[in-house]
C-alpha cells in the first residue's frame, strides 16, 4: 500500500490519545452497524488504520465451509475506507484540539466503492486495512485489504468518499 500524502507541516505523525479514544468511540460504539459486523480498532495513525474481525457464526456466508459473507467484507472495507479518511482529516488539522477535529466527520459519506474479492474468506478472525491515497477538499480516495490471520490477502477495495 502506498502511504498517504500529508503535508510536512504537520508535527510527528502521532494522534494524541484523546483523539484515538474519541475516534474509537465514534467508529466501534457510535456507528452501530460496526459493532454488528465486530468491527474493532487495533491501530490509529494518520498514514494507515487496522482493524480486526473475529469470526462468528452470524457472520457466515456459506454454511458448508464456515465462510464469511461477503457483504461482511464489503461493509467492513467501506468502514474501514471511512475510518482511513477521519484519521487523514484528524492529521491534516493537528493544530486544532483533538475534540474539535473529531467534530469534522459529520458530512462523511461513501460515494463509490470498488471490491475484489480474491479468495474465500475463512479464517478465525481476519485484518482490515486501509489508507488514503489522496485527501482534497471535497473527495477521498481510499485503498484497502482485507487478509486472514495466517496474513493471506482475501480481498481489496477503493473507496471514494465525500468530505464536504
Amino acid at each position: 500500500m502506498t502511504k498517504v500524502s500529508i503535508p510536512s507541516t504537520l508535527p510527528p505523525s502521532e494522534f494524541e490519545p484523546e483523539f484515538i479514544a474519541g475516534l474509537k468511540t465514534i467508529f466501534e460504539e457510535k456507528i452501530v452497524f460496526n459493532q454488528v459486523l465486530g468491527l474493532k480498532i487495533t491501530s490509529l495513525k494518520p498514514e494507515r488504520v487496522t482493524a480486526r474481525i473475529d469470526m462468528r457464526h452470524e457472520l457466515v456466508g456459506h454454511f458448508a465451509y464456515n465462510r464469511i459473507h461477503g457483504g461482511v467484507i464489503s461493509a467492513g472495507l467501506d468502514a474501514m475506507g471511512g475510518l482511513a479518511v477521519m484519521a487523514a482529516i484528524g492529521a491534516r488539522h493537528m493544530d486544532e484540539a483533538p475534540m474539535q477535529r473529531l467534530h469534522r466527520f459529520a458530512k462523511l459519506g461513501t460515494i463509490d466503492l470498488r471490491i475484489d474479492y480474491l479468495r474465500p474468506g475463512i479464517s478465525e478472525h481476519f485484518e482490515l486495512r486501509a489508507e488514503v491515497l489522496r485527501l482534497g477538499s471535497r473527495v477521498a480516495s481510499t485503498r484497502m485489504e482485507f487478509l486472514a490471520a495466517d496474513g493471506k490477502l482475501l480481498s481489496t477495495g477503493a473507496g471514494a468518499y465525500i468530505v464536504s
